[in-house]
């Protein structure tokens, strides 16, 4: 009901708000998170508008926590901002058999050198989109997607705007303030219902339709205007946390849960916990007879050993914890014919042969192409040109050939045969001892040489800003790239006579490259493009290193007794240093003007990193640095980027075109550096 009371008394009017807000909350979860309203519809919808009139007329009470908060926010311009987290998003091993998982189980039980049973919890494995929310204080400070894992997108106004995202914490108990700091993980979704109103609206306004439900969601959450996201039917449900500065509160999975619960999140109701590894498997078995009737999708279930101090214990390799897997369901398959096998040769020489489909809709995703993986495969499964085949697409996973139809086949179609020589540059190819793959013995491939300078160019990599494939393309074929070192010696006559390139956007491109001269030892070694090594690897060995003068003296023994390099990426990482032509590939970057900042070194004489502790935010268009190479200085010399300004903001670096983060800075008192400031502060690295 419409409170009368007065509203000419400053206090009147902020303890109603806060009463609204209070009562709007609480209205909200229990419609929302616990399906039990309380009020109609038309109730709700006064005390809202009431709040929102309150707010209009009183901006001095607004609160980004308000719940007028979920309408969104302006559109966000030049894309969206990323930000790093401290304990990574890491994917989670798959299991597709009874005998995958008691193997899971026995892998648990010899890592922690018990005969006993370990117990477990299961939940549904949601299709849809990982995210991370960070509370401060109890209030939502930062939305991030779950990206490489380490690196994710800033989507804060977008989440806010899905009305199972609590915007603060719920009290657990009377007196008990919300932790100081957590991040919680979870899955956003759109359920089926939501899914159909959607595409039936779109199809109403003559809009293309969203293939499937996992698209529509991870599409609307990345919107640039959070009104766009607003509009879309979506939820969250969370499973997890990251840092937790109250970690002492729980001990198992099972209690994270339940605190995530009480806090106001939304968890999923089909948890079992308790489990022994028979237990699991009956459960996936219950669960996959109920996965049709379910009002949302999923594609198996998630296992984790419910002991966080067995999961402390078990640990992590580079890509995923020991702790857990995914018990995934069969994958979806349908039948189609190929037409051809082509062969594609990638940046290590990797001959892959490629089946060409007669199109075919595989859970709402268009399908022409499927791997073979290699000769062996194909071998294996007398795969042939104009067999009928099944073909099965599992998640973001490549569409692959299970099998051939036999009984389909006329006699009409064709063997096929991996080519003796390399189908680019006609050199030779050959199988390393112990690999199934076919490779290019030629290191000079022109395959190679492209896919391999795209990635050294990429983002994650060197980060040059407009030098896409076609580009880069157009480089290779007129002879201006041979080698990494060459794209730092491109000059504006060699760009502006590039197709589509005038003198503003080769100017553009040529500063692009300038300032990607400066970067970390992890995105560097990750832009060299060893085998084995990806992303996550690169920054565990730049970790492990002092410079790269250490490492490329560091035998395969040495690098093995890093956590999370095994053997193989060990002796592929000395292999590569070992090559008299990868050691001029670098010493002609450093040459070009490459410098390489390192995360273990430091000009202070203690053994403290001289930006350590301190938060940065970045905002506008700095001219000598990229965001990400601000961002990587930022960190190598031990401070912490995000992506929202708050009172625990330490300084802004603000470039050309700040916006309104700079205004936020100002309020809160938070340092506020230009790029000739922030360049002294780090030690003139920029330039």
């Amino acid at each position: 009901m419409v409170s009368h009371m007065p509203f000419d008394d400053a206090n009147a009017v902020k303890g109603r708000i806060f009463e609204l807000r209070r009562e709007l909350h609480r209205h909200n979860y229990r419609y929302y998170i616990k399906d039990d309203p309380e009020i109609s519809d038309a109730e709700y919808d006064r005390l809202l508008n009431e709040l929102s009139d309150l707010e209009a007329r009183h901006p001095d009470f607004a609160s980004p926590d308000s719940p007028t908060a979920r309408v969104g926010a302006p559109p966000t311009e030049g894309g969206l901002e990323t930000v790093s987290r401290e304990i990574p998003m890491l994917s989670i091993n798959n299991a597709f058999s009874e005998g995958d998982m008691m193997e899971f189980d026995n892998r648990v039980k010899r890592f922690l050198k018990t005969d006993a049973p370990v117990t477990y919890i299961a939940e549904p494995k949601f299709d849809g989109i990982a995210v991370e929310l960070v509370y401060e204080n109890g209030g939502l400070t930062l939305g991030a997607t779950r990206g490489d894992g380490v690196t994710g997108e800033v989507v804060t106004h977008n989440v806010k705007t899905i009305r199972t995202v609590p915007l603060r914490l719920q009290q657990i108990e009377k007196g008990i303030a919300p932790p100081a700091y957590i991040a919680v993980r979870g899955e956003i979704i759109m359920p089926h219902k939501g899914f159909e109103q959607l595409n039936a609206q779109r199809l109403q306004n003559g809009e293309p339709l969203f293939a499937n439900a996992r698209n529509a969601a991870a599409g609307a959450i990345r919107q640039l205007d959070p009104a766009v996201t607003a509009s879309r039917p979506l939820e969250m449900f969370a499973y997890g946390i990251g840092r937790f500065s109250d970690s002492d509160r729980v001990d198992t999975q099972h209690e994270i849960l339940q605190m995530l619960e009480q806090f106001g999140f939304k968890v999923n109701s089909f948890v079992r916990h308790g489990l022994g590894i028979a237990d699991v498997i009956d459960f996936y078995n219950t669960l996959a007879e109920k996965r049709e009737s379910l009002p949302y999708d999923i594609d198996g279930m998630v296992v984790k050993v419910d002991r966080l101090d067995f999961q402390q214990e078990l640990g992590a390799t580079a890509r995923s914890p020991r702790w857990a897997i995914a018990y995934k369901f069969a994958a979806v398959q349908e039948t189609t014919t190929i037409d051809t096998i082509e062969v594609q040769v990638g940046r290590t020489g990797t001959l892959t042969p490629v089946a060409h489909l007669a199109p075919v809709n595989i859970s709402g995703v268009m399908v022409s192409r499927a791997t073979l993986h290699n000769e062996d495969e194909i071998t294996r499964k007398d795969v042939r040109i104009g067999d009928t085949v099944l073909v099965q697409r599992a998640g973001d996973v490549i569409p692959e050939v299970v099998k051939v139809i036999e009984s389909r086949r006329t006699g009409d179609e064709i063997p096929f045969q991996m080519p003796s020589a390399c189908p680019v540059c006609g050199s030779g190819v050959g199988r390393i001892e112990g690999e199934k793959a076919t490779r290019c013995m030629n290191a000079a491939c022109p395959a190679q040489v492209k896919e391999r300078l795209k990635h050294f160019a990429a983002k994650g990599a060197f980060d040059i800003d407009g030098l896409g494939d076609k580009l880069m393309e157009q480089f290779l074929e007129k002879g201006l790239v041979k080698s990494y070192a060459d794209i730092f010696t491109l000059r504006r006559e060699d760009l502006e006579n590039q197709e589509r390139m005038g003198p503003k956007s080769a100017g553009n491109l040529l500063a692009a490259i300038e300032n990607s001269k400066a970067i970390s030892f992890g995105a560097f070694l990750y832009a060299l493009g060893i085998r084995h090594v990806g992303k996550h690897m690169a920054r565990v060995i730049a970790d492990a290193f002092p410079d790269i003068d250490r490492l490329a003296e560091a035998d395969k023994e040495t690098l093995s007794r890093i956590e999370g390099i095994g053997p193989v990426a060990a002796a592929s990482i000395q292999q590569f240093f070992d090559n008299p032509e990868n050691r001029e590939i670098i010493n002609a970057l450093m040459e070009n003007g490459v410098t390489i900042s390192y995360p273990g070194r430091t000009e202070n004489t203690g053994d403290v990193l001289p930006l350590e502790g301190k938060t940065f935010v970045l905002t506008g268009t700095l001219e000598h640095f990229t965001r990400s190479g601000a961002k990587e200085y930022i960190e190598a010399a031990g401070g912490r980027v995000t992506g929202s300004v708050s009172a625990k903001t330490d300084y802004l670096v603000a470039g050309k075109n700040p916006g309104s983060k700079l205004d936020k800075a100002r309020s809160l008192g938070v340092s506020i550096l230009d790029e000739s400031a922030f360049t002294d502060l780090i030690g003139g690295s920029g330039t």
